[in-house]
């Protein structure tokens, strides 16, 4: 189409100003909370519940003899639930009772011969995932069975040893499988031990690991290691028979290396530190958690992962979550002010936290939230009863093990600025009962406590029948979905000033914020987020003194939309022949 006028004429021309830039990438929802394997207080980014799994597990045996039962923690049920209602990412960061610690590899040798001795270990490999449960060593049984294989641990193999070229195939297998049923993982084919080649075995499994540097609110991770890791399961901790240069000019194997390349072989891993799930107390789950033990754990051992989440600039969540650590439990819910006071400083998330135990009354619900004050926590009640998507057994669980889900069904089939409520996008399918059926009464003073009730009705099912906040004043803040809403305007507009930094500070660079946020502002108007919304970043509030002192001043005025909660029905009766009201 021609865009200028040679004669004279008409020229239409189309200008396309709808486009809205893409908005930020970030998890969806943060859970802290036990989970039978993985990284101790390592967050982790999961998109799919099969991941969550494989990284994560779900039920285990717990106690001992006789009176060994099987749980699954209420990390495990949110997060099935969170991805089962459309929640897309998940950052979930492992808390335990005890230090844990990797398994290694046992003995991959090589045969006796010039420059290595036989039972040398050649390289060691390590789980990623901390903890007993990883631990399946010992001697291979009938059909190559380990004894203490499980679905979630791992063994390794060593296949196609070739001393000609120095190399050799390593198949990560899963620890429940058997020498002519193989599940295989991983396979890693010729790889070497030349630290010179490109199939070098660390560069192509990967020999990272991350630790936890200091403790408490001073939290942050430290990276060892070369090599990023490929595998999902190991890493290569060390190799003790580099094989620099293998082949000589000629194309050669040298003799000096040739003995290094491990044999065909198969293995288990062992010596992995810290507590094993089957030796955790077993009276403390599902609706037995006190002030004295919550799923085997006490507050304070949620503290290194609580400091670790609250750097904003590493992790990015909108919602966080730590199912069992209850505010009224003390010294097991030691840890729960510290997530609000965190979630407030960073301003980008809401927390969702359980207030009492199972059992408790509405008086000591409304009591013990009387003594938070925030919008950015919601609490719901009563406690709930699911089936457990793997043991398939009904259990107990608060509430805040299935608000994630809730809220990424809202924001599937809304915005997050619309409520989490009601039967249109509140509804709890998958809920069995409620721990008590609400009365309309008993939801009054729910929600006069700023407590959001999860009713019963007759036909709808099990349904969360509130959206306030933990704030006491009274203003738009109140409402959950209105503080989602900030946090989504919040989120995005911080990242296109993010952009600024550093640039020059004139109109052009006040013009290039506006061009960005005002049509994004008014795609949230158009999807009901805002009634009205004004910007202003100009010379009006850029004067020459703010210039002067490095600054770009911005200022958003908002208008959020309200939601109908409260609806009222005049029914009138008139008489025969009465004339109806224009």
């Amino acid at each position: 189409m021609a865009e200028v006028l040679i004669s004279p004429g008409v020229l239409a021309r189309e200008n396309d100003q709808s486009q809205v830039t893409a908005g930020p990438v970030q998890a969806g929802a943060a859970i802290i909370g036990p989970t039978p394997k993985g990284q101790q207080n390592i967050p982790k980014l999961v998109t799919s519940y099969s991941e969550y799994l494989a990284n994560f597990g779900s039920t285990f045996t717990s106690g001992s003899g006789a009176v060994k039962q099987q749980f699954t923690y209420f990390t495990s049920i949110s997060a099935y639930n969170y991805f089962q209602n459309g929640g897309t990412s998940l950052l979930v960061t492992r808390v335990c009772s005890a230090s844990q610690t990797p398994a290694t590899s046992s003995f991959i040798y090589s045969g006796s011969s010039v420059g290595a001795v036989e039972g040398t270990q050649v390289f060691v490999l390590e789980t990623l995932s901390d903890g007993a449960i990883m631990n399946n060593t010992g001697s291979e049984g009938t059909n190559n069975t380990l004894s203490d294989g499980t679905v979630d641990n791992v063994r390794w193999e060593i296949t196609s040893p070739n001393t000609s070229s120095g190399v050799f195939s390593l198949l990560i297998r899963a620890g429940n499988d058997t020498g002519t049923a193989k599940q295989v993982l991983e396979t890693y084919p010729n790889v070497s031990l030349d630290p010179n080649a490109s199939n070098y075995i660390a560069r192509v499994v990967g020999d990272q690991t991350q630790v936890l540097a200091s403790s408490g609110a001073n939290s942050y991770l430290q990276t060892t290691g070369s090599y990023r890791n490929a595998s999902r399961y190991v890493r290569v901790k060390a190799v003790n028979q580099k094989t620099f240069d293998y082949l000589d000019n000629n194309g050669n194997a040298k003799d000096i290396f040739t003995a290094s390349i491990p044999n065909a072989q198969s293995g288990s891993f062992g010596d992995a530190g810290g507590i094993n799930a089957s030796t955790i107390r077993v009276s403390n789950y599902y609706q037995n958690v006190n002030n004295t033990d919550s799923q085997g754990l006490i507050g304070t051992d949620y503290t290194n992962a609580i400091g670790l989440l609250a750097n904003r600039d590493e992790f990015r969540y909108n919602l966080i979550t730590a199912p069992g650590l209850i505010l009224d439990n003390g010294t097991t819910g030691a840890g729960w002010t510290t997530i609000q006071s965190n979630t407030e400083t960073r301003g980008d998330a809401i927390f969702v936290g359980d207030l009492v135990n199972y059992g408790s009354t509405i008086t000591v619900v409304g009591n013990v939230a009387a003594t938070v004050d925030s919008s950015y926590v919601a609490s719901y009640w009563p406690w709930l009863q699911v089936t457990d998507p793997d043991s398939r057994e009904l259990v107990w669980v608060p509430a805040s093990t299935m608000i994630p889900g809730v809220y990424a069904f809202n924001d599937r089939a809304g915005e997050p600025w619309f409520a989490p409520a009601g039967i249109n996008r509140g509804g709890l399918g998958v809920v069995n009962q409620a721990e008590r059926k609400l009365t309309n009464s008993d939801r009054d003073t729910l929600y006069t406590d700023k407590v959001n009730p999860i009713a019963t009705f007759p036909g709808q099912g099990i349904v969360v029948f509130g959206q306030k906040t933990l704030q006491t004043k009274a203003s738009a803040l109140d409402r959950v979905n209105v503080r989602r809403l900030l946090i989504t305007l919040k989120n995005y507009i911080s990242q296109i000033a993010d952009t600024l930094v550093f640039e020059q500070n004139t109109a052009a660079t006040r013009n290039t914020f506006l061009s960005q946020v005002n049509p994004y502002l008014e795609s949230v108007q158009q999807r009901q987020g805002l009634y009205a919304f004004k910007v202003v970043m100009d010379n009006t509030n850029n004067t020459p003194d703010v210039i002067d002192r490095n600054e770009l001043i911005g200022a958003v005025y908002l208008q959020p939309t309200k939601t109908a909660e409260f609806i009222y029905l005049d029914f009138n009766i008139l008489p025969t022949g009465a004339t109806f009201p224009a």
